[in-house]
């Protein structure tokens, strides 16, 4: 705040001082256009001699006498070579004289209150740039300072009590504290605590919030920089701040330093030519020299986090400078439990609310993801002048952080209602009967985001692996509306709403040939193209695989892809009465639950709303994928 301040008072100061130098340039100008007579010398004695002269003023030191006539016009006279005899001339006459007396003035000083302005603006200027230059960090002086700031106990405390989801990132890190704390329980052993710890995990898991509750559960002072902070276009700047943060560390040992996003800087070297490379790998060179000039008995430990430890330098993971990497990844059920306990903390939260409901509906969601959450259903409730939050609130914050928010006001044909309707259905059909397929948890036709509508599942438990049974029946469900539009409007009918089903499918039946050795024909082999990626039909083919060999798995691939929709279809064809019917509540609906949709096709009973066709009251909260096309199943 205090740099805006400054920078704005350097502005303001540059523009009053450019205005005060036009208005003086103005009345100069002004000055020097008014009307003067200017006499010759002999002319204005003799205007003295016939008294038509009414003033004068004697300037010896610019040799000038200037004054009034008596018609009250100003005149000039230059006089330079009359200096003796000016007053002489004055003698007996009535006109008013004024002698100025010389004034002797520095040349120096004349220059000076002529170039005043101009040195004022200069200097502004000058202010001006060092302060953009060094980021309000003491100007240009201090280019090359650290950028780390420095969070104490003064700064609030985060702990291990404030972490959720990831216990065993926490059990690993709970040793440097120990460390941090009684460093001699360890060295007395004979025991190194390892220098450095990478935290390694998706966006947003907490892997900042963990290395902020290592500092805060050792009660140590706390570094944190970002890995782009310490590169600039200037080579040697960044290796200046990495040595000057390590020397601010160790005056604050024992301390931590954590560096955020360290794949900006810690890229494997020797890739590419510019002086942005260059720049960037002489930083990554102090940074490692200086990781080696320390040991444990300085109580300075390094904690880095980084989503992509595949770039990583070598030479940067050794042992002895990023010893240990400690994994971060996406909480299972029980942590997204226990992180949607601490955001829910303090909020005014329904008594039936179930957590645990809505931890089982949310795989793969990060820690900032369910914070996002909590956020969105607190909004929703004010929205709607609720006291509580309640598990509508979530269920609508569920869909909306997914999929986006409700476009009912999609112009939509009757025609366009119909398909729709018909295509979701034949997805909650089909994956009503195949085994392996998740409970269904609500069916909906109104859209949202880039989808028409969709059908959500629940899953009982994470799934930390898939089964055949369970890939055959997710491929054959994503199928359903595509084979629902074939057969209830005909082949030339068919939309392109199926696009992210025939997306999904492809993508399973190809990781079930070339990475999952789930096809008889390939075997149980993985292929791979020259970019290490997955085996994509068509296009990618690495010369380790041979033409006939991608034949094959084409092949393969279009099978698996081929049976599904032929399941698909088979399904539809015998459940054409239960398909039929929940396509037809849905029109009048919009929106089944998973309990309504059991009872419609079991006893034919349509759900009793008090309120209309508005939507039921939610048991449960959805698990979904933000779909790619027009509309489909989703799924967990």
């Amino acid at each position: 705040m205090q740099n805006t301040n400054f920078q704005k008072f350097i502005v303001w100061a540059m523009i009053a001082t450019v205005f005060l130098v036009a208005i003086t340039a103005v009345q100069s100008g002004n000055m020097a256009v008014q009307k003067t007579d200017e006499i010759v010398y002999s002319d204005y004695v003799q205007k003295v001699e016939a008294g038509e002269v009414k003033t004068a003023k004697i300037d010896r030191a610019a040799g000038t006498i200037t004054g009034k006539l008596s018609d009250d016009n100003d005149y000039l006279v230059n006089v330079d070579q009359y200096q003796d005899n000016l007053v002489n001339i004055f003698d007996g006459k009535s006109t008013i004289v004024d002698v100025e007396k010389v004034k002797k003035q520095s040349l120096l000083v004349n220059m000076l209150v002529s170039l005043l302005p101009l040195l004022i603006i200069a200097a502004l200027f000058v202010l001006f740039f060092r302060n953009m230059q060094s980021g309000g960090r003491g100007g240009a002086m201090n280019f090359g300072k650290s950028k780390a700031k420095l969070l104490t106990e003064n700064t609030k405390r985060v702990t291990f009590d404030d972490v959720a989801g990831v216990e065993s990132a926490k059990e690993d890190l709970k040793e440097v504290v120990e460390f941090l704390q009684d460093s001699s329980r360890f060295t007395r052993l004979g025991a190194r605590i390892p220098t450095g710890a990478l935290l390694v995990g998706p966006p947003g898991t907490g892997k900042t919030l963990l290395a902020r509750a290592v500092a805060g559960e050792a009660g140590v002072p706390f570094f944190t920089i970002s890995g782009s902070d310490f590169v600039e276009m200037f080579v040697g700047v960044g290796a200046s701040r990495v040595r000057e943060m390590f020397a601010d560390a160790r005056k604050q040992a024992p301390c931590i330093i954590f560096i955020d996003e360290i794949d900006a800087v810690g890229r494997h070297r020797g890739v590419g030519t510019s002086g942005g490379h260059e720049e960037r790998e002489q930083t990554l060179n102090q940074l490692l020299v200086e990781m080696d000039g320390f040991d444990g008995q300085e109580g300075i430990i390094i904690i880095a986090a980084t989503n992509r430890p595949d770039v990583l330098d070598k030479a940067l993971l050794r042992p002895g400078r990023f010893d240990r990497q400690i994994e971060v990844p996406y909480p299972d059920i029980a942590g997204r439990e226990k992180i949607l306990e601490v955001h829910m903390k303090g909020k005014p939260i329904a008594a039936d609310l179930d957590v645990k409901y809505i931890a089982r509906g949310t795989p793969g969601f990060s820690g900032a993801d369910l914070m996002n959450l909590v956020n969105e259903a607190a909004l929703l409730s004010a929205r709607r002048n609720k006291l509580k939050i309640t598990m509508r609130e979530f269920e609508d914050a569920r869909d909306k952080v997914m999929m986006g928010a409700e476009r009912r006001t999609l112009a939509m044909t009757d025609e366009e209602k119909e398909m729709t309707a018909y295509h979701e259905a034949g997805h909650a059909i089909v994956g009503l009967n195949m085994k392996g397929s998740l409970p269904i948890h609500k069916a909906t036709i109104i859209p949202r985001g880039r989808a028409l509508g969709m059908v959500q599942y629940m899953p009982e438990r994470d799934q930390i692996s898939q089964s055949r049974e369970e890939m055959i029946a997710r491929m054959a469900m994503a199928m359903g509306g595509r084979a629902a539009e074939e057969l209830h409007f005909g082949y030339d009918k068919v939309t392109s709403g199926a696009s992210s089903d025939i997306e999904q499918v492809t993508r399973i039946a190809t990781a079930m040939v070339t990475e999952w050795g789930l096809s008889d024909a390939i075997g149980p082999i993985a292929y791979k193209d020259t970019d290490q990626q997955s085996f994509h039909p068509g296009i990618g083919r690495g010369s380790a695989i041979s033409p006939e060999t991608a034949k094959l798995i084409e092949s393969e691939i279009k099978r698996f892809v081929s049976e599904a929709h032929e399941t698909a279809l088979s399904v539809l064809k015998k459940k054409k009465k239960d398909w039929v019917a929940l396509a037809e509540a849905l029109l009048e609906y919009e929106t089944l639950s998973g309990d309504e949709i059991k009872v419609l096709l079991s006893d034919g009973i349509k759900p009793k709303r008090p309120d209309g066709n508005a939507r039921p009251k939610v048991s449960a909260v959805p698990t979904t994928k933000k779909p790619k096309g027009l509309g489909g199943a989703t799924e967990a």
